[in-house]
């Protein structure tokens, strides 16, 4: 505790420009950072003309916590991750479920967690790999890279729960260095990611596409917001890229409760969120979720052919699993595409 020697270290992505400032290339803000300044996010400051990360191990947050909740369905199911996050965030959302961390800039008081001293915890809570999430966890880069090689060595798998607002160059180091999964949060259609996030959402799909490609696994979340991503020609744009790149692709619609500056207006209504799963699976996708809605029917997995119930939950745990060991319906046998071994 207190201790901010360990979470200084020097940024692995960055080049020089003029007049002795430093241009940060962790995510695709690309902040041109003046001597003693500090880029958009607070988290990575320009000392003596090097970028340094202020947050390098400086924990916000720890629990172990079900692989549902953040949300995976369809991977290593019924599995706990334990679960990190630290400071601030590269968006600008005013609707934020976590402002209290991710609008909190770094500060003098350090929690740090050495990577080695997280991989004893992962043994401790019994979980079967990682999670980098609570703020968005690209700011974490150096860690997650540390964290994710010595999990790596030990057979955990690692995540990152994330607005996918990365660099190329920092998504190739995560994807080399043991990234096994991400969960991508797609907060709407290009108009609305550049008016509340600051970020055009393009970068985003490029990132997901590129991750799959390499053998990431991927699922996505909207969280559905009231005046703001709820219409059905933004909800529309969402499943037919989903469905371009792959229609297996499980899509997380997640309800809204009021945050931080968004507390003028109601929860989503559970219609508007069905009437998105209805929109995804019209556009073709065989995965569509209802989240924050404990007892809905859209938290179970069915197949896509026959519509037979799977995986049942409720909240983030698993009642009922019905998939067959080699990963089939049980009763029309098509395949269910779901990474890793139940955790039951």
């Amino acid at each position: 505790m207190g201790n901010n020697k360990h979470c200084l270290r020097e940024a692995l992505l960055s080049e020089e420009t003029e007049g002795g400032k430093i241009r940060c290339l962790t995510c695709m803000r690309k902040c041109v950072i003046p001597e003693g300044g500090a880029g958009f996010c607070k988290t990575r400051k320009n000392i003596d003309g090097k970028l340094f990360t202020l947050i390098y191990g400086d924990i916000s947050s720890l629990s172990a916590n079900p692989i549902e909740k953040k949300p995976f369905f369809h991977f290593y199911v019924g599995s706990k991750a334990l679960t990190v996050g630290s400071w601030s965030c590269n968006y600008s959302c005013p609707w934020c479920q976590n402002f209290e961390i991710s609008k909190h800039p770094p500060d003098e008081f350090k929690n740090y967690v050495s990577p080695e001293q997280f991989m004893k915890l992962v043994k401790a809570y019994k979980c079967r790999g990682t999670s980098i999430s609570f703020n968005e966890p690209t700011l974490m880069l150096e860690y997650s890279l540390d964290v994710f090689r010595l999990a790596k060595d030990r057979g955990y798998y690692n995540t990152f729960v994330t607005n996918g607002y990365m660099t190329p160059e920092a998504l190739n180091l995560l994807i080399e260095n043991g990234l096994d999964a991400m969960n991508v949060d797609v907060k709407g259609c290009k108009e609305t990611v550049q008016k509340y996030c600051g970020a055009d959402v393009e970068h985003v799909w490029c990132n997901i596409h590129e991750a799959r490609k390499r053998g990431i696994h991927i699922e996505v979340t909207t969280l559905v917001i009231p005046q703001v991503n709820d219409n059905k020609d933004c909800l529309r744009s969402i499943a037919k890229r989903l469905k371009e790149e792959d229609e297996n692709i499980p899509w997380h619609l997640t309800r809204f409760h009021p945050e931080y500056q968004m507390r003028d207006r109601e929860p989503t209504p559970i219609e508007t969120l069905e009437q998105g799963r209805q929109i995804g699976r019209d556009e073709g996708l065989k995965y569509v979720y209802v989240g924050n809605v404990p007892g809905h029917s859209g938290e179970n997995t069915c197949c896509p052919v026959c519509g037979e119930l799977l995986i049942e939950r409720y909240i983030f745990s698993i009642t009922k699993y019905r998939i067959t060991p080699d990963k089939k319906c049980p009763k029309c046998g098509t395949e269910i595409p779901l990474v890793g071994e139940p955790n039951l």
